[in-house]
C-alpha cells in the first residue's frame, strides 16, 4: 500500500511481550504450550482461567488461577486457548472487552464462537482495546465484506495454527483411531469430554 517509505521512528510500533501481563483462557495441553513459548521472551505474570485450577500444570509458569474479570483488568494480552462449551460460548463479549486495558491485545486461538465478534469489533473501533489477532472465527471464512476485516488493528488468519505436515497427520490418525474404537464398541483413545 506504499506505507513502507523512509524510517518513521513510531511506525509498525506495539507492546512488546517483556515485563507484561500474559493471561491464558484455558491451560490445557495448548494454553501451557503457548505459556511455555512465552515464558523466554520476559513475561512477568502469566494469569489463567479455567473450569478449575491446575496447580500442577501453572507451577511450571507460576501462573496464578484467577477469575475471567480479573484476568482481563490485568492482562497486557490474553490469549484464547480453551474449548468451545455451552459455558464458552460468546464468553469474551462487550463486559469482558470493557474490563481490558486500552493497550491490550486480544489473541483467539481456540474457536470463534468463544467471541462475540460484534462486540469485539467495537472494543477495536473505539479503543477500547489495542488489537486483536484471531486464528479462529465464526463463520470460516468471514465473507469478505465482514467488519472485522477492515481494521487496521485487527489482524486474521485463515485458521492456519496447525498448519504443519505433522500436525496434521498426527490430526489424521487420532481421528482416525477414534473412529475405528467407536465401531467396534470401546472407548474412543482421544474423545473430547464435555
Amino acid at each position: 500500500s506504499g506505507g513502507w517509505t523512509t524510517w518513521k521512528p513510531l511506525w509498525m510500533c506495539g507492546y512488546g511481550l517483556s515485563n507484561s501481563t500474559v493471561g491464558i483462557i484455558g491451560l490445557g495441553r495448548i494454553g501451557q504450550a503457548v505459556a511455555r513459548r512465552l515464558k523466554p521472551f520476559g513475561v512477568k505474570n502469566f494469569l489463567y482461567t479455567g473450569s478449575r485450577p491446575k496447580p500442577e500444570s501453572a507451577a511450571e509458569f507460576q501462573a496464578e488461577f484467577v477469575p475471567l474479570t480479573r484476568l482481563a483488568e490485568e492482562s497486557d494480552f490474553v490469549v484464547v486457548t480453551c474449548a468451545l462449551t455451552p459455558d464458552t460460548q460468546g464468553m469474551c463479549n462487550k463486559d469482558f472487552f470493557s474490563r481490558m486495558k486500552k493497550t491490550s491485545v486480544f489473541i483467539n486461538t481456540s474457536r470463534g464462537a468463544v467471541v462475540n465478534q460484534e462486540d469485539l469489533y467495537d472494543a477495536l473501533v473505539s479503543g477500547q482495546i489495542a488489537a486483536a489477532g484471531l486464528d479462529v472465527t465464526t463463520p470460516e471464512p468471514l465473507p469478505t465484506d465482514h467488519p472485522l476485516l477492515s481494521l487496521k488493528n485487527c489482524v486474521i488468519l485463515p485458521h492456519v495454527g496447525s498448519a504443519t505436515y505433522a500436525t496434521r497427520t498426527t490430526m489424521s490418525v487420532l481421528a482416525a483411531d477414534n473412529l475405528l474404537a467407536g465401531l467396534r464398541g470401546e472407548r474412543m483413545p482421544h474423545e473430547l469430554l464435555l
